[in-house]
């Protein structure tokens, strides 16, 4: 239970690890605002249903960060890192399967700009305990 009210200390390190996990979440549904032809293709002129869930999913989870850190609280913070965890290894295929990307810059993308941060920023949290 102490984990549950414990204080978390920010490093340099740290608060760029959590940058790179949050300004997707704000970014991705302000594109999606202004461009919904990005997302949903040339066609599309306004938002539609999963635009409209993704700024939602997105905002949510990105004010919810920036609760955590307010508070300063690790384990929300933790928690916060491995719903986007689960998230972005759910989008990754997702993406390949409907925008058929090239695989090498998705794999690249999403390691070094998702998984990596989260794996950093988890294994962080956890030696704070």
């Amino acid at each position: 239970m102490e984990f549950l009210n414990k204080k978390i200390t920010f490093t340099w390190w740290f608060v760029l690890i959590l940058f790179m996990l949050i300004w997707p979440m704000f970014v991705g549904p302000y594109i999606a605002l202004t461009n919904p032809s990005f997302f949903e293709g040339p066609e599309v002129t306004q938002l539609t249903l999963s635009s409209g869930l993704y700024i939602a999913r997105n905002l949510a989870v990105g004010l919810a960060f920036i609760f955590a850190i307010f508070l300063r609280n690790a384990a929300m913070l933790f928690i916060l890192i491995i719903i986007r965890l689960i998230t972005d290894l759910i989008d990754a295929p997702v993406f390949f399967a409907f925008k058929n990307p090239d695989l090498i810059d998705l794999i690249f993308i999403f390691t070094l700009c998702c998984y990596l941060p989260a794996i950093l920023g988890l294994r962080y949290l956890w030696h704070q305990k």
